[in-house]
């Protein structure tokens, strides 16, 4: 009976693949795009509506931000600074469960020069009451 409930236990607990329905998977890109738009237009309405009331974010220099005020803040001093326009090519979307995911993107930023700023950032998503927000933000400038 140990041997028999050890493994019934070992294959609920363990990690599952889930499977990115097209509603999650389009939802999700909606609102990496909406993410995009509202830093591109300095729109904090947008941003307080798609990031969780305790966002935190690590930016590309080593700063972190943490909470909805000090992150819209940052995000908005870093797109006044940083000048030029956003593209966020999502790459890669996985579900941990049927709430929390993670968005793996290529995050671009075209400067007034022409040249582009190459960057990743890794989105944690969260799912509650029936709208997916922003829960933490990851840039990485890649070393080449």
């Amino acid at each position: 009976m140990l041997i028999l409930s050890s493994i019934v236990f070992a294959s609920l607990v363990h990690g599952q693949q889930l499977i990115l329905t097209a509603k999650q998977k389009q939802d999700l890109y909606i609102l990496i795009d909406q993410y995009a738009q509202a830093r591109e237009k300095k729109d904090t309405a947008l941003l307080k509506n798609i990031l969780t009331e305790d966002v935190d974010q690590l930016v590309s220099s080593g700063e972190w931000r943490t909470g909805l005020s000090e992150s819209v803040k940052g995000m908005l001093k870093s797109s006044e600074s940083n000048l030029g326009s956003r593209k966020i090519i999502v790459e890669k979307i996985r579900l941990l469960n049927s709430e929390n995911g993670i968005i793996d993107a290529r995050y671009e930023i075209q400067n007034q020069d022409g040249t582009i700023r190459k960057m990743w950032s890794t989105f944690i998503v969260v799912h509650n009451r029936n709208k997916w927000k922003i829960s933490a933000i990851r840039n990485m400038l890649p070393q080449h």
